[in-house]
């Protein structure tokens, strides 16, 4: 195996003077763990990718169709910074029905990804020298995020037990509050472990952030991918705890849900009052999103609800599919993750899970994530995406079982 899986760096690049005058903070990001792993493979014959966030069907007809209308009709103009009426509608109808809230279009506004969604929070909530509290391990990009803004992302240790799986300890989680900290970044269901917070912890951070005067940031867009029974289509909420004067801001796309990663859009949603302020700040970084993505949005929220349930129940299947081939291999430490479509898992007498992710590659020809891909408290896992079809997961896991026993 090579010295180093990434693709290497022109020379004119890291010899330039230019990088002596760059912003210190976006030197210091780290590059992508998992991107090294992809570059690493993706040329491979026969490889299985599992390494990346998504999953294998495209966009669904009907929904890419309505960009398409848009386009034929003409809607290439400037458009609403907040997001055009209609999608605003469509999100709070949605929003309404999922989670019984008030059917205010006012309480959304459409953005270029969940990830500007992030960078939108933190720009409303943090300074420079601030700190955000992370639970870990966690998606690097809200850290990333973090600092691209000048603040310092502290992270709290999710605790995890083979049988109970990942949890939140709340007393861990108050003592990393301090005089400089402004909010806490929550992911439920979580990616990359499948954590997903009950009521009792939701309340429990509410309470946090109300004693301690911080802002919330609620990222649930896997809120869907939710594999319990009886939950009404849905993880537990921040919605199902909070009043609304609480400081939360409620992050979501739609790139999981109706296979949309491509197309780079997702909403904010924050209380009315902070309207303006969101609206100016899409307007200095994107202007708002292109009018002919927001029909498709539109489509999605509207038709997509057979196709929601399709890729839920696709993720179930492939979740029972690698959870339970793994585990009876007694070489793993993990348990079924109760959301998202992720399994977090160590392997006995591996340390080094970036040589693994590697390893993996010459060796099986799959494709997973390496745990320090995703910051402090990471290093002893690997992730393996299991929003996938049956034959290619089985034939994945297959593979895995077959380099775990050998």
């Amino acid at each position: 195996m090579p010295s180093s899986a990434a693709v290497p760096s022109s020379p004119f690049v890291q010899q330039s003077p230019l990088l002596d005058h760059v912003r210190p903070a976006a030197l210091a990001l780290p590059e992508s763990g998992i991107v090294e792993v992809m570059n690493y493979g993706r040329e491979r014959p026969g490889m299985i990718p599992l390494w990346a966030g998504e999953g294998d069907l495209p966009t669904p007809s009907f929904i890419a169709e309505a960009a398409t209308r848009s386009l034929a009709a003409g809607e290439t103009f400037y458009t609403w910074q907040r997001g055009i009426p209609e999608l605003r509608a469509a999100i709070a109808r949605y929003m309404a029905g999922l989670y019984g809230l008030p059917d205010d279009p006012e309480r959304y506004f459409v953005t270029g990804s969940g990830m500007q969604s992030i960078q939108i929070a933190l720009q409303l909530t943090v300074s420079a020298g601030d700190e955000v509290i992370i639970p870990a391990p966690a998606w690097p990009n809200a850290a990333a995020a973090a600092e691209v803004a000048g603040a310092r992302p502290v992270f709290v240790p999710f605790a995890f037990d083979e049988t109970a799986g990942f949890s939140l300890d709340l007393g861990r989680l108050e003592d990393a509050v301090t005089p400089r900290t402004r909010a806490i970044f929550i992911n439920t269901p979580a990616n990359p472990t499948g954590f997903v917070a009950d009521r009792a912890t939701l309340e429990g951070v509410l309470d946090i952030a109300r004693r301690h005067g911080l802002w919330i940031i609620a990222d649930e867009i896997y809120g869907r991918f939710f594999y319990a029974a009886g939950e009404g289509g849905r993880a537990p909420s921040f919605h199902d705890v909070m009043e609304p004067e609480d400081r939360i801001l409620f992050v979501q796309t739609f790139s999981k849900n109706w296979a949309m990663t491509g197309w780079r859009m997702g909403w904010l949603e924050a209380h009315p009052s902070l309207g303006p302020v969101i609206e100016n700040l899409i307007q200095y970084a994107t202007s708002g999103v292109a009018a002919f993505m927001q029909r498709a949005g539109v489509a999605a929220l509207e038709r997509g609800e057979g196709f929601v349930a399709h890729q839920i129940e696709r993720a179930r299947r492939g979740r029972d599919i690698v959870a339970d081939a793994v585990l009876a291999t007694g070489r793993v430490r993990a348990v079924k993750p109760p959301g998202a479509f992720y399994l977090f898992f160590g392997v006995e007498g591996e340390t080094d899970m970036r040589s693994l992710a590697l390893r993996l590659i010459d060796e099986a020809n799959i494709g997973l994530a390496p745990g320090t891909a995703f910051g402090l408290y990471g290093e002893r896992f690997i992730r393996m995406c299991f929003a996938r079809g049956e034959v290619q997961l089985t034939e994945a896991t297959e593979r895995l079982v077959t380099w775990l026993v050998r």
